[in-house]
């Protein structure tokens, strides 16, 4: 079922509050696919850049734990955990 653009900026307000940033996105980007050939409005773009911005940083801090714990594994010298991390 296809929502209007004003459903798709409510869902994601939704999703924003629930924190469900990933359902954020997709409600975001069905509403840009909507708006076609339209501009944004401001709370459209600003909604769209938090969630960009929550997913990509949840992935950063991931990121940043598992560049940690390698570091870490070979500052020990222990080659087979730093092995099991890169993979």
């Amino acid at each position: 079922m296809a929502l209007t653009r004003e459903q798709y900026l409510y869902m994601a307000k939704l999703a924003e509050q629930a924190e469900r940033y990933e359902e954020m996105v997709q409600f975001m980007d069905s509403l840009v696919a909507s708006a076609a050939g339209t501009e944004l409005s401001v709370e459209e773009r600003n909604l769209l850049s938090v969630a960009y911005k929550n997913v990509i940083g949840s992935v950063r801090a991931a990121w940043r734990i598992v560049s940690s714990i390698e570091q870490k594994e070979e500052s020990r010298m222990n080659d087979d955990h730093v092995a099991l991390v890169k993979d």
